[in-house]
């Protein structure tokens, strides 16, 4: 798939950070970090093919023996705006197919591309990455509501919602592509996919100092359209009744002016 690159501005925003951190030092402070996107908006124009978001920080108060032992991690994930889903099982009865069950997810993320400096396993324990939502595995896709009761194979179904998702390149994960580029300056490339949904997106990045997470930073990111498919989109939005007669007369006016081409004599 070929994507767009998304030029950062490194030299601007690293070289800010950079000095930021110089002034702070390391003055037994608890450490800290800032983050950046090197865009606020992508734009989705109808020859869209996907993109590459770049995710610069500096790390603040770093203790220099651990950092020197490589003891600091770095996780960067992009959410997508979230949805609600319901996923069906189907079984084959007598020849038919027929949904077997089912399971409600309220807040699945329409997309989810993380980065980090290694695997999530020798960054945190499961425990720690299930609390936060690091992760596909660990990701949270709904809060139950009260007197609602889990199903036994509920783990099955989300599952399988990360497996469809993963499938389309909705969901993807990349290990040791968190890179420190100096001392406290770290930086992160997410690979973005071409159905990127639009909406709020928000990047978030955590910080572990020896497994033990410290802090979190999160940005957000505009994902809009452009031209004439965010007309048409943006119309479809705000009269949706409208919207729906058009197409009905759309599908039968084409389907009709298509019978008098084709009509044999």
């Amino acid at each position: 798939m070929a994507c767009v690159a998304l030029a950062p501005p490194v030299a601007r925003g690293e070289e800010q950070l950079a000095q930021a951190a110089s002034a702070q030092g390391t003055t037994g402070l608890p450490e800290a970090f800032e983050i950046g996107l090197s865009t606020e908006e992508i734009v989705i124009a109808p020859d869209f093919s996907g993109a590459r978001l770049v995710i610069f920080g500096v790390l603040d108060n770093a203790d220099g023996r651990i950092l020197r032992q490589g003891g600091y991690d770095i996780v960067v994930a992009l959410e997508g705006p979230p949805v609600p889903i319901v996923v069906r099982e189907k079984e084959r009865t007598l020849g038919l197919w027929i949904n077997k069950g089912s399971e409600r997810f309220d807040t699945v993320p329409a997309s989810y591309s993380l980065a980090a400096t290694r695997r999530l396993t020798d960054i945190a324990s499961p425990q720690t990455l299930s609390q936060l939502s690091v992760g596909i595995e660990h990701l949270q896709m709904a809060k139950l509501q009260a007197g609602r009761s889990a199903l036994a194979n509920r783990d099955k179904y989300a599952e399988a919602v990360r497996r469809i998702r993963g499938t389309r390149g909705l969901f993807r994960e990349s290990f040791g592509t968190v890179e420190f580029v100096s001392a406290t300056l770290f930086r992160a490339e997410l690979a973005l996919p071409a159905d990127l949904p639009v909406g709020r997106h928000v990047a978030r990045a955590f910080l572990f100092r020896e497994g033990v997470f410290l802090r979190e930073r999160t940005d957000t990111l505009w994902v809009v359209k452009s031209g004439f498919e965010s007309t048409i989109s943006n119309f479809a939005h705000q009269h949706g009744a409208f919207y729906g007669i058009f197409a009905v007369f759309l599908g039968i006016a084409t389907g009709w002016l298509g019978r008098l081409m084709f009509k044999r004599d």
